[in-house]
């Protein structure tokens, strides 16, 4: 079954420190008006192999930041569904996972684990009016136990900051879809998002969309053929009144022609629009939207599936991208 209490925690960082321990974390303190709590991140895996895949984004753009903004300090429960705050790294258009690097738990000198890595954006939050959003599993209030870490009472916190989904063996069970953990700072300085996404190189990128189980398996980032088709364009917001005619441009990468017959178009909030045709080696094709896939012009994401219902390519755009009429946004 999904893990339960999947949810959000937002508050002021008022500590932080990597834990050395047989299960390293990187942990945080935070503070909220119902009292502190404990992130726990994820910084080596209990299987093997046991360094992480790490992504930091320092310049998040997505459209979950505008709702973000808007919570109130505390956790928060988050619906495992598209369309509302919920992370899916596959689904979501949150990053592109070729960025994502195997990073060590430790090494000798500064700035080179993953350890280091958190603290170098985390710390700077201490003692700020900035704040922190942790995705995760929430545990506690554990009225007679004292946090383990910072000694706060009720012991009280968020664990599972990482991917959540095609896990196999005895983490299958933690499986879902729209429950993915990850960590989110908005920075004091110029409204600044920074994100940083963890996952195991024991799970697989490609999973069930009703159970988050593995459909492949785990393997290294994407190259060759599975990325021969990306989106790269997408005029959201056309000149003029609506019904719109938006497109999407799909570019073919590979030396050979790519048949699009069973592949489709994926919205935010899940709906399907099927293709079919052929792109040619080499050349960009507009794809007109049509429904029920729409994009919304206060943000959204679209997701590439190919005929064997495999991503093969997503991205996402905010609102202030796609504000300006007739223009079209890159990717």
């Amino acid at each position: 079954m999904p893990i339960e209490r999947y949810g959000v925690l937002a508050g002021q960082v008022v500590d932080c420190r990597v834990e050395t321990t047989d299960t390293p974390h990187y942990q945080i303190r935070l503070r909220a008006p119902d009292g502190d709590y404990r992130a726990a991140v994820n910084v080596r895996s209990s299987l093997s192999p046991p360094d992480l895949l790490f992504l930091v984004d320092d310049d998040f753009r997505h459209p979950v930041t505008a709702g973000l903004a808007e919570l109130p300090d505390g956790f928060t429960p988050l619906l495992s569904r598209p369309g509302g705050l919920a992370l899916d790294f596959i689904r979501a258009g949150l990053f592109d996972r070729q960025g994502m690097r195997v990073v060590p738990t430790t090494l000798p000198g500064p700035d080179n684990d993953l350890g280091e890595f958190l603290d170098h954006y985390v710390r700077r939050l201490v003692g700020t009016d900035a704040r922190a959003y942790v995705f995760g599993q929430r545990w506690g209030p554990e009225d007679r136990t004292p946090d383990k870490i910072f000694g706060f009472r009720p012991g009280n916190g968020v664990h599972d900051v990482h991917m959540n989904q095609g896990n196999s063996g005895r983490f299958g069970a933690d499986n879902g879809v729209w429950q993915d953990g990850a960590l989110v700072l908005r920075l004091p300085e110029g409204d600044r998002w920074v994100a940083f996404f963890l996952a195991f190189q024991s799970q697989s990128w490609h999973t069930d969309d009703a159970t988050g189980h593995p459909i492949t398996p785990p393997g290294p980032a994407p190259t060759g053929p599975e990325l021969r088709v990306r989106i790269v364009a997408a005029l959201v917001n056309p000149v003029g009144p609506a019904p719109e005619r938006e497109t999407v441009t799909l570019l073919n990468a590979s030396p050979e022609p790519v048949r699009l017959d069973g592949w489709a178009l994926v919205d935010r909030l899940a709906h399907r629009q099927p293709l079919t045709g052929t792109i040619a080696a080499g050349a960009a094709l507009p794809v007109v939207v049509a429904a029920p896939v729409q994009l919304g012009n206060k943000g959204g994401t679209i997701t590439l599936l190919d005929g064997e219902g495999l991503k093969a390519d997503g991205v996402a755009y905010t609102k202030e991208q796609a504000s300006q009429e007739g223009w079209s946004i890159l990717f």
